[in-house]
């Protein structure tokens, strides 16, 4: 066994090594497109060509992205301003990578640039931490000239939203350093994994704290809810809801869910589309209910689930709207994810006689209860 383990760490060191050499020359070839590139951004080829600009030349002709372009020229329009670095590339101390950092750090700062306090910070760093070590240099050099820019990149915040035919939303946006933290700093504890049953990929993780978050935890968001009496008691062909700002209807469930522990504003129909009851925007577990419950159950009640009572909503074991009371016998507390599993997702929730809360997933059944957990 150990003689297959060591061929095996000889096969690994002999490709590291032929990989290394490889990538060496890759950055070496590099270096002379660098030099081309910017040589050829200077002849008035790509307009007579008809491109808009040399980054549109080469990009169309060369397959590659615009970033990458604009490194190109970057790196060789200042390599007469980075002779020592370009003799670290050569030797394989650095690569073409910090290269292109100090290349965009020199049209940054100008004739503030000093090829000398940025080379040795290159060859102890990794291109990663490099480039962030440029910023402070920036900084440093032309402190206007980065507050400018940080400033530039705040203006150029954006949000796109659109909605799709079925309903969902499609969101996308760009944000400043500063802004993308703050939104970050509010999301990541929200989409730490609720527990080792929790299979959910980073992505969908994020996208439920996102809801979360705007929903204030306790789904605290002022929502209007347009349903009728049928639809709010759960009853067998009733229609769909309303919700406002969304183009389409919501199902009975979500909108159970919603009057379970929500900050809503009902509007209730009869059976001739009559409004019977409008009510202003409250909690139906709200003041001495919600303290005591807070203090019981301290956070969500889902086994293996810690997420904090400030981030919880109260959940009816048997609806309000079938009957259920505010008794503390029939409240607990459920995170946004387990809230809406208990609902929509269809799983149940119960209480033992030694008050531990039982969970049932959808696809096991035990027979047709007289009445279960909402």
């Amino acid at each position: 066994m150990l003689a297959t383990q060591d061929v095996q760490v000889d096969e690994g060191r002999a490709l590291g090594e032929e990989l290394r050499q490889m990538l060496h020359e890759v950055d070496l070839q590099l270096l002379h497109a660098a030099d081309l590139a910017a040589r050829y951004s200077a002849t008035p080829h790509y307009d007579r060509a008809g491109y808009a600009s040399p980054i549109d030349s080469i990009r169309f002709n060369c397959h590659l992205t615009s970033n990458v372009d604009a490194d190109l020229i970057a790196v060789g329009n200042n390599l007469g301003r980075m002779p020592e670095s370009m003799q670290a590339v050569d030797q394989g101390e650095i690569g073409f990578a910090h290269l292109k950092a100090m290349a965009r750090t020199a049209d940054a700062v100008g004739s503030k640039f000093e090829e000398s306090k940025l080379l040795p910070k290159a060859l102890e760093s990794s291109p990663g931490k490099f480039y962030y070590i440029c910023h402070h240099y920036r900084h440093a050099a032309d402190r206007k000239g980065f507050e400018s820019e940080q400033a530039e990149l705040v203006e150029n915040r954006r949000l796109w939203v659109s909605t799709c035919e079925d309903g969902t939303v499609l969101i996308s946006g760009t944000f400043d350093p500063e802004g993308g933290a703050a939104i970050l700093t509010k999301l990541k504890p929200l989409a730490r994994k609720s527990g080792a049953h929790d299979d959910r990929t980073r992505e969908k993780r994020l996208g439920d704290a996102l809801v979360e978050l705007a929903s204030g935890g306790r789904s605290q968001a002022q929502i209007q809810v347009t349903t009728s009496l049928e639809t709010l008691r759960g009853l067998p062909g009733a229609a769909a809801a309303d919700l406002e700002l969304s183009s389409l209807p919501i199902s009975a469930k979500t909108v159970e869910r919603l009057a379970c522990d929500c900050s809503i504003t009902r509007i209730v129909l009869g059976s001739d589309s009559m409004v019977i009851d409008v009510g202003r925007a409250r909690r139906t577990i709200s003041g001495p209910a919600r303290k005591a419950l807070n203090v019981r159950d301290k956070h969500c009640t889902w086994p293996g689930c810690e997420r904090p009572e400030s981030w919880c909503a109260g959940h009816h074991l048997e609806h309000w709207a079938r009957g259920g009371t505010n008794e503390q016998d029939n409240l607990t507390l459920l995170c946004g994810r387990h809230h809406w599993m208990v609902h929509e997702g269809h799983w149940q929730i119960a209480r033992d006689s030694d008050g531990r809360m039982l969970t049932i997933p959808p696809t096991v059944t035990f027979g047709p209860p007289s009445h279960g957990p909402d």
